[in-house]
């Protein structure tokens, strides 16, 4: 193996799209924002960011919710007007859809469709349902997809601290000319113009977005963590060390990797940590982890992995409610509620 440092890559490399130029507040207009009724459907983890934010950046919103809806009284109690789906539909200029991927296209097909009208732009914060063709819209609207990179509470707590989430921005549809100029001032309105705005496009936000969490994020680090907390059980090693070295000090190496990336990271570990961590990478990281990583986004782009997440939902959710009934089972979890429950540090999260 080579233990030498990596040396930076050719960004020329015929590989390797050139680096793209992100954008900040003084390349949008915030006045076109401003202009717009906007109602936001879906009041739950990125609809109540959207809406806080835009209001306080001095954009007039509406919540869009069925009757029955959960999300109502909390909306109404944060001062929003809530008026149903297809009544914020017709007041809107804009309509920015933040219900969950599945659901979304038979709420765009029974209270949206049949009451746009012409020159509204429709908004996505996920390209799912366009990119795998759920939802076809008419063409005398704008489409476009304002995406910020991270869940709506940490977009809501970073524009509150005057910061913002950095924001992927497309266009599937320029009826009018401006959907992107509007698509940019949306993302000011949200603060994702102070952190940096990249433009993409719907199948890239979608496939790279999918791909991430199942690779790596939900997928990749949680099977990981849990592995090696068994390695060390199954060896006789304490369960609560094993739950502190393989969980609990992710949270370290985690910050480092936000603040600097790996190279600032392997900076701030111990050499001993730098020097285990280029060997033991490799034989963890191999070519067939590879090869299932590339099987895995072979999936996404063919559009399996989206078929057998609608089938799943068809279904009433049989094998996500199997998955989520075993992992509060494994040994992983039972180690880190005692851990977390004894340790005054932690606030213990349900």
């Amino acid at each position: 193996m080579q233990t030498s440092p990596t040396t930076t890559p050719n960004l020329s490399h015929h590989n390797l799209k050139q680096m793209a130029d992100f954008l900040f507040t003084p390349d949008v207009n915030p006045d076109i924002i401003k202009s717009k009724k906007v109602a936001i459907i879906g009041y739950g983890s990125q609809g109540h960011a959207h809406a806080q934010n835009l209001r306080d950046s001095g954009v007039q919103v509406t919540i869009g919710l069925y009757p029955a809806s959960p999300s109502r009284a909390k909306a109404e109690q944060d001062g929003f007007q809530v008026l149903q789906t297809c009544e914020a539909t017709q007041q809107a200029d804009i309509i920015m859809l933040c219900t969950p991927d599945v659901p979304m296209a038979n709420i765009y097909k029974t209270d949206i469709a049949p009451y746009l009208k012409p020159n509204q732009t429709l908004l996505f914060a996920h390209g799912f349902n366009i990119h795998f063709g759920t939802i076809t819209p008419p063409d005398f609207i704008d489409v476009a997809m304002v995406s910020p990179k991270g869940p709506g509470p940490g977009l809501r707590s970073e524009y509150l601290q005057n910061k913002g989430l950095p924001a992927l921005v497309a266009v599937h549809q320029d009826h009018s000319g401006q959907a992107e100029q509007l698509a940019l001032s949306y993302a000011w309105g949200i603060g994702s113009a102070r952190a940096g705005i990249l433009k993409t496009t719907f199948r890239e936000e979608t496939e790279t977005d999918l791909f991430g969490e199942q690779a790596v994020l939900c997928g990749g680090i949680p099977a990981l963590i849990e592995a090696g907390v068994q390695t060390l059980i199954d060896a006789g090693y304490t369960p609560e060390v094993a739950y502190f070295e393989c969980l609990h000090e992710t949270r370290l190496i985690v910050d480092l990797l936000y603040s600097g990336g790996l190279t600032y990271m392997n900076k701030r570990i111990s050499k001993t940590a730098e020097w285990g961590g280029y060997l033991a990478g490799k034989r963890l990281v191999t070519d067939e982890t590879r090869a299932e990583m590339k099987k895995i986004l072979n999936e996404i782009q063919s559009g399996d992995f989206a078929k057998e997440w609608i089938k799943e939902n068809e279904a009433g959710l049989p094998r996500m409610t199997a998955f989520r009934n075993h992992t509060p089972t494994t040994q992983t979890e039972i180690t880190g509620r005692q851990v977390r429950r004894t340790l005054p540090i932690i606030e213990e999260k349900d």
